[in-house]
């Protein structure tokens, strides 16, 4: 009697840690979700070519150059903002906050944050309002520089506002939308930066890129 219900405990045992196995293979094993990339595609030899943001040359607020190298084969979440700004970019940038607090043990992700006012937000400026809100050096940059170049990357690199405009005096953006740009300079999402419900998506989906590109990578 005490041997069968020894053999009873075995099994049930043995059964319970083939399905404990199975479990944590199905884990290891289950597909990450695929995030989309937005922008025009053309086909090229067979091939799907998207959409890229593009290369751009600015300053950060150490007054050091920023360019596309900075950001190559990092994921970044990117946005529009200017420091004088009383009704969205103080909301948005406290959302940012929450993206750098996610994030900031890891280097694979950046946060770039332009400004739609150069001729007011000078590197000074950039950097007292980048201590304001505890900004990580090499990890949130400000960065400022021609009118034009920083609008014709928010309308044709990021696709964050389709009004149409030349950068000049009389041009102005203002959005509150956040851009998701992968390692190899595409757009995989947007996100209402002052929605933070959407900023919990995107902190989500930043997560889900960093995994994606790290299984890349090994």
């Amino acid at each position: 009697m005490k041997r069968n219900y020894a053999i009873s405990v075995l099994l049930a045992l043995l059964a319970l840690g083939i399905l404990f196995f199975a479990y944590r293979t199905s884990q290891k094993t289950a597909p990450v979700r695929q995030l989309p990339i937005y922008g025009e595609k053309d086909i090229v030899h067979g091939d799907t070519v998207y959409h890229k943001v593009g290369s751009f040359s600015f300053m950060d607020q150490y007054a050091r150059a920023f360019t596309e190298k900075q950001v190559q084969g990092k994921i970044y979440v990117t946005d529009y903002f200017f420091t004088t700004c009383q009704s969205i970019c103080p909301v948005m940038s406290k959302q940012m906050e929450r993206v750098q607090s996610a994030f900031a043990d890891e280097p694979g992700l950046l946060i770039v944050s332009h400004t739609v006012n150069p001729e007011f937000d000078s590197v000074p400026v950039l950097s007292d309002y980048a201590k304001a809100h505890g900004a990580i050096k090499d990890k949130w940059f400000f960065v400022t520089g021609d009118k034009k170049a920083l609008y014709d990357l928010a309308r044709k690199g990021y696709y964050l506002n389709t009004e149409v405009g030349d950068g000049g005096p009389n041009d102005f953006i203002h959005t509150q939308n956040f851009a998701l740009v992968d390692g190899e300079g595409q757009i995989r999402g947007y996100y209402d930066g002052t929605d933070s419900a959407e900023v919990k998506r995107l902190i989500l989906d930043a997560g889900i890129l960093i995994k994606t590109q790290k299984s890349v990578n090994q």
